[in-house]
Parts: structure tokens; C-alpha cells; sequence
């Protein structure tokens, strides 16, 4: 299954949830696309709940099927809350930590930064945007690109940076520094529901 590459506002606006974690797609029409898009129709059931929570949390981060169960399965593996464990890896990703640190306005941006070739870990050129990071490690900017426009746009339109990394202005580079808690993560996801859709 490919990657949705669509509107991210039609699919917040379906799920009743900001994938993009600002608000902006459900502040001006909090209802779901379409013709009928007063009406939220029948309740979901159990299945349709929980298939509900991974379709968010997989479009809040933009990964594929294919690539979000072979997280929820490496997180089985881990020591601690299955589903916990399943947020800390997708919070993990580079592409995900180039979004925190600020560095680009939405994940699918960073992506793009990461895949172009613009971002290093530790020294060295990473684009992979699927990288797993590990406390730590420092990721920046290439020294040739520290002056795109869109990384200083996106760094000026920054509000507040979550506590588990930090940043260096003059350096353009920022730190992984801890595992994040979960307290800190997205209090409108419900993460086990994720495994009990996966567990069925």
C-alpha cells in the first residue's frame, strides 16, 4: 500500500483528529468531508474504533501500512508498553525529529529535507527518513544549506519545542536528548486500542 500522498485536511477533518497537531484543518470546518458532511453517520463499532486509532496515529506520522506493523511489531519486542513502546519509535524517526526540533512546519516537509539530503546525523548525511535515532545523537543541517529559506520560514513560525530535544540557533543542529514520556505525547491517541486492533 502506498503512502497517502492527498490533503491532509480531508483526512483530519474525516477522523474528527488533527493529524498535522496544530488544529488548523478542523478549526474552520469541524465536520467530515463531502456532501454530507453534518452527519458522522452510525456509531463505529469495536473494530471500526480501533481501526479508527491506527489510521490516525498512521497518518499523523505518514507512514504506510506495511511500514507502521513492522513498528507495532519491533515495539512488541521491547521491554515495557506495547503501545507506549509504538510511540517512542515513531517519535524516534528522523523525519519525526526534524519536525520537533522545528527545522520544517509539518512531517511530510521534513521528510522531503531528509530525503533531499539536506539533514546529518552525528556528522554524517542521513535520507533516510525512516532512521531510527537514539538518545544522543545531534541532528543538524548541512553546513552547504544552512540558509534555506524554508528551514528559517519554518523556524520562525515555531511556537514551543518539546522538552526532549533541544536546539542551537547558531549552529542549526539540534539533540535528541531522552526517550520522550508519554505524558508528553499526544493525549488524544489512544494507543491501545492500536493493540487491540493488531491483536484481534
Amino acid at each position: 500500500m502506498a503512502r497517502y500522498t492527498g490533503s491532509s485536511y480531508k483526512v483530519s477533518r474525516r477522523l474528527g483528529f488533527s493529524t498535522l497537531e496544530n488544529g488548523k484543518e478542523l478549526a474552520k470546518k469541524p465536520y467530515i468531508p463531502g456532501q454530507h458532511g453534518g452527519k458522522r453517520g452510525k456509531k463505529l463499532s469495536d473494530y471500526g474504533t480501533q481501526l479508527q486509532e491506527k489510521q490516525k496515529v498512521r497518518f499523523m506520522y505518514g507512514l504506510n501500512e506495511k511500514q507502521f506493523k513492522k513498528l507495532f511489531e519491533k515495539a512488541g519486542k521491547m521491554n515495557g508498553v506495547h503501545g507506549e513502546n509504538l510511540l517512542v519509535l515513531l517519535e524516534s524517526r528522523l523525519d519525526n525529529l526534524v519536525y520537533r526540533l522545528g527545522l520544517a512546519t509539518t512531517r511530510r516537509a521534513s521528510r522531503q529535507l531528509v530525503n533531499h539530503g539536506h539533514i546529518t546525523v552525528n556528522g554524517k548525511k542521513v535520507d533516510i527518513p525512516s532512521y531510527t535515532c537514539k538518545p544522543g545523537d545531534v541532528i543538524a543541517l548541512k553546513d552547504t544549506d544552512k540558509e534555506l529559506k524554508v528551514v528559517k520560514e519554518a523556524l520562525e513560525a515555531l511556537a514551543r519545542r518539546v522538552d526532549f530535544v533541544t536546539f542551537d540557533d547558531k549552529k542549526m543542529s539540534g539533540t535528541y536528548v531522552r526517550i520522550p514520556q508519554r505524558s508528553e505525547l499526544n493525549a488524544d491517541i489512544n494507543e491501545s486500542l492500536i493493540v487491540e486492533y493488531y491483536n484481534r
